[in-house]
């Protein structure tokens, strides 16, 4: 039978291990916790899933490749169906599906058919093109409308072309994109992380070169 001082300390010892869950739960939520347009972990899934780590990453293909504006204008821009196809009127499908089928048509003594990627066909059926790339007779290509990740407020202005130029990477403020399989908001991209980054740079300079990036509040707000 359990004294009041043993009933005392086994009451202790509950109340202790439900504050320290109840610590726990509230350290997980704040840590989910954003201020109002705080928008940091977005990661829409978009129309075409689209690899950034395959492209970016094991491909190696550069940013500006397909986001030609960013140097020149405010917005990087969405590269239009054309710019895929450089690639995929010819790539198709992954290496392996394109190989397997390869194979099988030589076993069965066959031409090897065209392999499509569910992905792919996607693109194809925005741009209306059939098999053999060519325009599908009466049927009008279509934009793919991808969906922004990275959205700043209104009375808030940015560009690409002030950034980009002097030698600012991408990833420093999108991220290891080259990892990602669907792109994600990895920054806050609060008024605070910007003027940080700002007073930052005019300390240590971007890429060996000194910089005065500007922190007046007309610079961006206007």
């Amino acid at each position: 039978m359990l004294t009041r001082e043993s009933r005392s300390q086994s009451v202790t010892i509950v109340l202790a291990i439900g504050a320290v869950f109840s610590l726990a739960t509230l350290v997980a939520r704040l840590g989910a916790f954003h201020l109002p347009g705080n928008h940091q972990g977005y990661a829409p899934e978009q129309p075409i899933a689209f690899s950034h780590r395959l492209h970016a990453g094991e491909l190696l293909i550069d940013c500006l490749y397909c986001h030609h504006g960013a140097e020149t204008s405010r917005h990087a821009g969405i590269p239009a169906g054309s710019i895929c196809m450089n690639c995929h009127s010819i790539v198709t499908d992954t290496l392996g599906s394109v190989r397997a089928e390869d194979e099988r048509a030589e076993e069965e003594q066959r031409k090897p058919r065209r392999m499509v990627s569910a992905e792919l066909q996607k693109l194809y059926d925005a741009l209306a093109v059939d098999e053999e790339m060519k325009p599908i007779p009466g049927r009008t290509p279509r934009s793919i409308e991808w969906i922004k990740v990275h959205n700043l407020p209104d009375f808030t202005f940015f560009s690409h072309a002030a950034h980009v130029p002097t030698g600012v990477a991408c990833e420093r403020c999108h991220g290891a994109v080259e990892t990602m399989e669907r792109v994600r908001q990895v920054e806050d991209l609060s008024m605070g992380w910007c003027v940080n980054c700002h007073r930052s740079v005019n300390r240590i300079g971007v890429g060996g070169r000194a910089v005065d990036a500007s922190l007046d509040c007309a610079a961006c707000h206007y």
